[in-house]
């Protein structure tokens, strides 16, 4: 008890002591100094210990704990002659005011001024004050420091509290001005004047000062100004003594203070804000206006750049009417906001609004007074879509809006020319930062119809400029001002607009392709409503036609593209010849399709955002006004407007190009016709073709490009054409006809639109399909027959063969969007297509520039055998090994089985029947065409390699081959989607199989054998239905069967010649030899899956078994022979018949073999046949009896020859064991065993006993129990 009485007294004891000087923050003190102090609280402390203590009095004071700080507690005595003690005050509170704890500082805050009120309260009640002082606890106060009515545990607080507002530690100066804020606004006994003496001479700033210690000083009178300033005891003081010099003397001193340092220019003045806020009108302008210097202040502010002198300006100016010439020139007289922002006054402030960068990354307070001032929240709630959209026009007319309004635009246009412009833009990269931040703060209440001023041409180059650059410094900025922008017009369209024009506008529709960006792209992908299409259309359409859209200021950019631009690219546009203003234009162009790219609406508000569109591009490509630039159409009742320079051809056939693009789309985006939600109403087609009719009947309107009288009359016969379909389809209905002509017509169109790019070039193939029209529809009665004759006739070609021949005659120079509606033609006429139609295409396919028996002379032949070529391939072309090229590698071979169990399940019944029969592939490359089909076919052939001679630095004519091939690929593609069970899918895969394996193939194009490998596996092998009907003959069958099974059996041989080929070629030749063998091995289960299908007696099926019989004859006799067991082995799993059939023959010559390697893979296979469908579940039980009894003899030879002729691999003699193990089981399942064992020879008994021990014994045991 003792000991712990002794640690109480010592805690005691260390409470009771003086804190020491590094406890009272004064961190700035001397040596000398602290000395001092340490040495005065030491005797206070020896004085204190050495007074008695008088007993307190029970009635007239509560003691409380002992621990009595010099600041705390003194003797006190009444009247009557007793003694009172005041409440106790905890210095240990202050050590809480420096923590980086909000909360911890306020706790203590609280404690502070609760203990220090208590303390006040008790002195202020004591009659006899003088006792307290005069015994020796002075508190380090001085008698004349003003204080003497607060009690000496306040004095010495204020006095810390001061001192420790100048500590640079931690939180302290946060926590400790908030302590002298609570007690000056608490404790009245505080006089201001007495307040003010002490921070002047507790943080005195001496010329000996330097660095952190003055810095710390000059912070802490900051701290203790603003404690005093929001305390509110200013604004108490004026009312109670409305000549109070506090005030001035407040606001000079902080004037002072300002002045001293740049850093503390701004808080100063925010300390005289929070007093102008608390004052009423007359105390600023008798007192704060009248504080001396800042007259001064405000002189000199335009001179150096002064923005806190602004700022404090305009915050009075709000408040209070007063003259201007009291703030200098900072104002302008009087003060309004016309006057304020006037380019003359802008001018003079620019120099204080560009020196405001010093408080980066944060922005200056004068900017939101500046941007409150200039876009009152009144602009952007009166503001509408119908004024936003009226305000954009650059042609305004009767324009009606408010002065005021006028005044708002004309003061922020000003505002954005002399200061975002004309100052901080061509400043330094921080002015530059500075002009991103304020354009951000006025984002919120920027008005649309503000957003050409705000992201004006200096703007727009400015980012231009920053954005390419990989290490800018402002590439950040810009970055996210991009990104603020484009979340501010998330849900606005209007905002949309106005953005993407002032960006385009300002850099020649290049922002994406100069910035590397996908601002402008990702702002257009967002449109969402008609109303805002249509908003966006009609700004396109003024800054097309008009002139004055381009910016008189150069740019300070090159004019080239981006080769990785999506918008606003303009390669292969014939961009030498374009000037500035066209690379705009080319945008517009080009920009309008996309709008309907991401584009969900219904189909009516689609339809009508289409025909707005399709109205900009006809109007401005295909026609040109011969009188002024508006020509008004009283049958359309719309006017309709032309740039005042002609538009040059380049830009016209851009616009042409674009119409089929949106005719296109709007073709593939109809959906099939037979929907009974289709309308005819919204056909675009006929839009157009009407739309085109009546302005070609509008005398001051004529086309881009005269026409001579051919193209005039062709012309018009192709309208007339497409306006007789287009009424036969509407009385079609709903129905498959419907389709035809709807087809028909979009590619009449489309032909119409290409004659008046291409002149002359398609007259003869718009003639074709004319006629073709009138022949496959005779309903119609044109006036002009012309030509009609032309297929009459017994020798005449069939309409189908005339129609493939124009459609293979369009392809090779044609568009996307003309392959597209050829496509469309095709799809719903190939189902009439005729075997010579089929073999045209399949020839385009398999020609070759090079003669036909180019080859290298030390080129080695597969084989000799001409008959033994796959698929007819002449003996010539057979596959190279060595020179196949450069082919890609090929996807590895598919899983066979689930493919053709797939194809099984989903085959689809109620196969056409056709009156032909599928002729076997010959070897005449012609495909047996005649004289006519052959010139047609060299005509369009011809044209390609004539029209590609003829351009310098073009494709080569092997190029364009390619790619004509590969468009023909695409109606054969079609073809076999749509009539994948008609026999002459035979004669296309024939075809595409041999063009697939020919070598110039790999040579010439790897796409080309990539797609033809693709069609023949996906649209053939695995297609949801094969060939059938009666037109399927077996013997076409059996011959392609014959001859993949031999291309699966041929061995890879190498050229000779090849000395040391790189390893990208063996690998390409090793990957295409895999691809073969695997065209090989998908072939004959297709074929086999015919077959099947047909369900054909056993007795027809006999050259199938010998085809077979053959390949297992040469499997098991040659080497040459690399048919893969597992290939074999997975037919047998697919077609049982098969397997079951060559039972008898696979033992004898798996018995006869002389390869132990194809013995024991032939092993797999007999036990594969037993193991197969029909045969291993229960059901087959007697069906598997019946084989293996029938064949039980053979089996008994098999394995006596086996264990005889046992293999020398232990790996091999193993599965020999395992498959004769097999045998037994399944005989003994099917109760054999007696006439197994009768069968097997007496040697062979031994040779069991012997080789298989139990599994033989086995086997006689249960012989024994049968």
């Amino acid at each position: 008890m003792e000991a712990i009485q002794r640690q109480k007294k010592r805690k005691a004891s260390e409470e009771t002591k003086p804190p020491k000087p590094m406890d009272l923050e004064t961190s700035t003190t001397v040596k000398p100094m602290e000395k001092q102090k340490k040495r005065k609280a030491m005797d206070k402390e020896r004085r204190l210990h050495a007074a008695p203590k008088p007993p307190p009095s029970k009635d007239d004071a509560v003691e409380l704990k002992t621990t009595e700080p010099p600041a705390a507690a003194a003797a006190a005595s009444s009247s009557s002659g007793g003694a009172l003690l005041l409440p106790e005050f905890h210095v240990g509170v202050f050590k809480d005011l420096a923590s980086g704890d909000a909360a911890v500082r306020e706790a203590a805050v609280e404690a502070l001024a609760t203990e220090l009120m208590e303390v006040q309260r008790a002195y202020e009640g004591l009659e006899n004050k003088e006792l307290v002082e005069g015994g020796g606890v002075k508190l380090e106060a001085e008698k004349d420091d003003g204080l003497n009515d607060c009690a000496p545990s306040l004095r010495y607080a204020l006095r810390r509290l001061i001192r420790g507002v100048s500590s640079s530690r931690e939180c302290a100066r946060q926590g400790f001005a908030l302590g002298l804020t609570i007690l000056v606004s608490t404790i009245r006994s505080i006089k201001v004047d007495s307040l003010l003496k002490l921070i002047v001479d507790f943080l005195e700033v001496t010329s000996s000062m330097k660095g952190q210690e003055q810095r710390d000083h000059l912070l802490g009178r900051l701290f203790a100004y603003g404690a005093l300033g929001r305390s509110g005891r200013l604004a108490e003081e004026w009312i109670s003594d409305r000549n109070t010099p506090r005030i001035k003397e407040f606001t000079s001193l902080l004037i002072a203070l300002a002045s001293k340092k740049r850093y503390l220019q701004e808080p100063a003045v925010s300390v005289i804000l929070d007093l102008i806020e608390k004052l009423p009108q007359e105390a600023l302008l008798t007192h704060v206006l009248e504080a001396p210097g800042l007259h001064e202040w405000f002189e000199g502010a335009i001179e150096i750049g002064n923005p806190d002198a602004l700022l404090l300006a305009l915050k009075i100016g709000e408040k209070v009417s007063v003259d201007s010439a009291r703030f200098g020139k900072l104002l302008p007289d009087p003060f309004v906001p016309n006057k304020l922002f006037s380019a003359d006054h802008l001018s003079s402030l620019a120099n204080s609004l560009k020196e405001s960068t010093f408080c980066q990354p944060r922005i200056h307070n004068v900017w939101p007074v500046l941007v409150n001032i200039l876009l009152p929240d009144r602009v952007l709630q009166a503001e509408d879509a119908l004024t936003i959209s009226n305000s954009l026009k650059k042609h305004k007319k009767n324009r009606k809006s408010s002065s005021s309004d006028e005044d708002i635009a004309k003061n922020f246009q000003c505002f954005c020319e002399v200061i975002i412009e004309g100052s901080l833009l061509p400043s330094s990269h921080d002015r530059k930062h500075l002009a991103f931040d304020v354009l951000l703060l006025l984002l919120p209440r920027l008005p649309a119809s503000y957003i050409p001023i705000c992201l004006s041409y200096k703007v727009v180059q400015c980012m231009i400029d920053v954005l390419p650059t990989m290490d800018a410094w402002l590439k950040k900025i810009v970055q996210n001002f991009i990104k603020t922008l484009s979340e501010w017009v998330r849900d606005d369209d209007v905002r949309r607009v106005s953005v993407i024009m002032a960006l385009q506008k300002h850099s020649n529709g290049r922002f994406d392709c100069i910035t590397r960006t996908k601002t402008v792209k990702d702002l257009m992908a967002d449109f969402r409503t008609e109303s805002g299409c249509m908003l966006f259309i009609q700004n396109l359409l003024n800054m097309f036609v008009d002139e004055s859209h381009a910016s008189d200021e150069p740019s300070d950019q090159s004019i080239t593209t981006d080769d990785n631009s999506e918008i606003g690219s303009i390669e292969d546009k014939d961009s030498v010849a374009m000037g500035n203003s066209d690379f705009l234009k080319t945008w517009i162009v080009e920009s309008l399709p996309c709008i309907l790219k991401n584009l969900k609406l219904e189909p009516e508000a689609k339809f009508r955002v289409q025909k707005e569109i399709l109205k900009f591009l006809a109007v401005q490509g295909l026609f040109t006004a011969s009188l002024g630039t508006e020509v008004t159409s009283f049958e359309l009742q719309e006017k309709f407007r032309w740039p005042k320079a002609a538009t040059s051809s380049a830009l016209c056939r851009m616009c042409i190009e674009q119409l089929q693009l949106l005719l296109a789309n709007s073709q593939k985006g109809e959906g099939p016709r037979g929907l009974p939600n289709r309308l005819e109403s919204n056909d675009l087609g006929s839009y157009f073709m009407r739309f085109l009719s009546t302005l070609c009947n509008i005398p001051s309107i004529s086309l881009f490009r005269p026409l001579d009288t051919e193209e005039e009359n062709t012309l018009k016969k192709l309208q007339a054409m497409e306006t007789s379909l287009s009424k036969e389809e509407r009385n079609c209905g709903l129905s498959s006809e419907a389709n035809r002509l709807h087809a028909l017509r979009y590619l009449l169109i489309q032909l119409l639109l290409q004659m008046l790019l291409r002149p002359k070039e398609f007259l003869v193939a718009v003639s074709e399909l004319i006629i073709c029209c009138k022949k496959a529809f005779p309903v119609f009665d044109l006036v002009d027959s012309c030509g009609e004759d032309n297929l009459d006739g017994d020798d005449a070609p069939a309409v189908m063969d005339v129609l493939v021949d124009t459609l293979l005659s369009l392809l090779p120079q044609s568009s996307a969007p003309m392959r597209t509606a050829i496509e469309q033609v095709f799809k719903y006429f190939c189902v009439d297509i005729t075997d010579d139609g089929l073999l045209r295409m399949l020839r385009v396919i398999r020609k070759n520039l090079k003669p036909a028996r180019h080859q290298d002379a030390d080129s080695e032949d597969i084989d000799d055998d001409e008959d033994e070529d796959f698929l007819n391939i002449e003996e010539d072309e057979v596959i190279d090994r060595a020179e196949t090229g450069e082919t890609g590698d090929s996807d590895e071979q598919t899983d066979e089985s689930e493919a053709d169990s797939e194809a099984d399940s989903e085959a689809v019944d109620g196969v056409g029947e056709v009156a032909m029969e599928i002729p076997d592939a010959s070897d005449e490359s012609d495909g047996g065409m005649d004289d006519d089909a052959m010139f047609r076919m060299d005509t369009y052939l011809a044209r390609i390699f004539k029209e590609r001679k003829n351009l310098a630095g073009g494709d080569t004519a092997h190029q364009q081959l390619m790619l004509f091939k590969l468009r023909v690929l695409s109606l054969l593609e079609i073809y076999l989607h749509e009539n994948p069970d008609k026999p002459q899918v035979l004669l296309v895969y024939s075809n595409l199989a041999r063009a697939f394996a020919e070598p110039h193939t790999a040579e010439s194009s790897e796409q080309l054998g990539q797609r033809i490998w693709g069609i023949l596996q996906k649209k053939i092998f695995k297609a949801k239905d094969h060939p059938k009907g009666e037109d399927v003959q077996l013997s076409t069958l059996e011959s392609l069967l014959q001859r993949n099974l031999k291309l699966a059996s041929k061995p890879i041989k190498r050229k000779k010649s090849a000395a040391n080929p790189s390893k990208k070629k063996q690998s390409a030749s090793w990957n295409r030899q895999k691809m073969i063998a695997s065209l090989a091995q998908s072939s004959t289960f297709w074929i086999l899956k015919i077959i099947d299908a047909r369900n054909f007696p056993e007795s027809e099926l006999q050259r199938v078994f010998d085809i077979f019989q053959g390949v297992l004859v040469e499997y098991f006799n040659s080497k040459k022979s690399q048919i893969k067991s597992e290939f074999l082995k997975e037919i047998f799993r697919r077609r049982p018949w098969i397997g079951r059939y060559l039972f008898g023959f696979l033992l004898e010559k798996c018995g006869s073999s002389k390869s132990d390697f194809r013995r024991v893979e032939a092993l797999d296979m007999v036990s594969e046949i037993l193991k197969s469908p029909g045969l291993s579940d229960g059901s087959g039980q007697e069906a598997l009896k019946k084989i293996m009894k029938s064949h039980l003899q053979k089996l008994c030879q098999l394995i006596e020859q086996l264990l005889t002729n046992m293999p020398e691999k232990q790996s091999r003699r193993a599965e020999v064991r395992k498959f004769c193990g097999k045998i037994f089981q399944m005989i003994a399942t099917l109760k054999l065993s007696k006439s197994f064992l009768k069968n097997l020879a007496p040697d062979a008994h031994a040779k069991c006993e012997s080789q298989l021990g139990d599994q033989f014994k086995n086997l006689k045991k249960i012989q024994m129990k049968e």
